[in-house]
């Protein structure tokens, strides 16, 4: 019991150091095109999308704020528009994708998200899966609230592109969003489609596996099979890798809804290894049993913390 305590808070003080003490000093921003006027762009936390063009910049996701200047010269060393970051949309609220919002928005850049993400920044509150993973945001800087905020969907018409914002309910969290590039033929999925692993999902702040499936299967049957998928982690991907993903839900969460419909204990699935034969899937974040638990939770519809909106 003494090692798994110590392994436990050794686990957490890692999570806390990376959010907190992380040297952005030495990451570096990398550039690749990913298909018409949008770039992928790479450095710590999650993807970025950039739609970069004469009229100026759209940015998905911005990371971490120490590392807006680095992402401000990583876009100008392109050469293609000396025009400022003009919008950024968030694709959900954590901090890894949200980070930079204020100082993006202090050099003039309009943070745009669905109405749920501004909600849980300002209010700050608990993210997990509802078991091992477990984590406390505290209110957002003001600076950093989208100020542009949409229910179902918006679209921001720039460089000959319509980049179009669409709302996912309930899927990695309840204030997800789905951005499309139609000209471009890419779609940026944030953390809905994830290349690490098991996902992340956060039931804590209404996330669920049914709606992260909804959302992988929304894109798989309205896009081109040729269309270019950014994750909200990992490389630059296909359709079938978000089919395979999906695949990969579907059957998992299949082994343990059977199990709750058997009347089996959440320790008794993990005793069971239920999720032994996805472990290429288990990761350091995501590991099998923090998957059990997370389908567990999902499946057996356990309350999300709630939250009260700021207008």
């Amino acid at each position: 019991m003494r090692r798994i305590l110590a392994t436990i808070i050794a686990s957490l003080l890692a999570v806390v150091a990376v959010a907190q003490e992380q040297d952005f000093s030495k990451v570096e921003i990398r550039a690749t095109h990913v298909a018409g006027n949008v770039y992928l762009l790479e450095g710590a936390g999650g993807n970025i999308a950039a739609l970069v063009g004469g009229d100026g910049i759209v940015l998905v996701d911005d990371e971490f704020a120490p590392l807006a200047p680095k992402i401000a010269a990583a876009l100008k060393a392109l050469g293609i528009t000396d025009k400022p970051v003009r919008y950024v949309i968030n694709t959900h609220y954590h901090f890894d994708h949200t980070g930079g919002n204020a100082p993006f928005a202090g050099d003039g850049s309009t943070v745009i998200a669905h109405d749920n993400v501004r909600s849980r920044m300002a209010a700050g509150g608990a993210a997990g899966n509802g078991g091992s993973i477990h984590m406390t945001n505290k209110p957002a800087d003001p600076a950093a609230l989208p100020v542009i905020t949409f229910d179902h969907d918006v679209t921001v018409h720039l460089d000959g592109e319509d980049v179009r914002a669409l709302h996912v309910p309930a899927g990695h969290t309840d204030g997800d969003a789905i951005i499309f590039f139609p000209k471009a033929n890419v779609v940026h999925m944030g953390d809905d489609f994830v290349r690490y692993g098991f996902p992340f999902i956060d039931v804590d702040a209404g996330g669920s596996v049914d709606g992260l499936i909804k959302a992988c299967e929304l894109v798989i049957a309205t896009l081109p099979a040729d269309v270019k998928v950014i994750p909200g982690h990992g490389q630059l991907s296909t359709l079938a890798d978000v089919r395979e993903y999906v695949q990969m839900l579907k059957d998992t969460s299949a082994v343990v809804a059977k199990a709750l419909k058997q009347g089996k204990t959440l320790e008794q699935m993990k005793s069971a290894k239920l999720l032994d034969p996805w472990s290429r899937y288990s990761g350091d974040f995501i590991n099998t049993n923090a998957f059990i638990e997370t389908l567990y939770n999902s499946l057996s519809h356990r309350p999300h913390a709630p939250f009260v909106r700021h207008n």
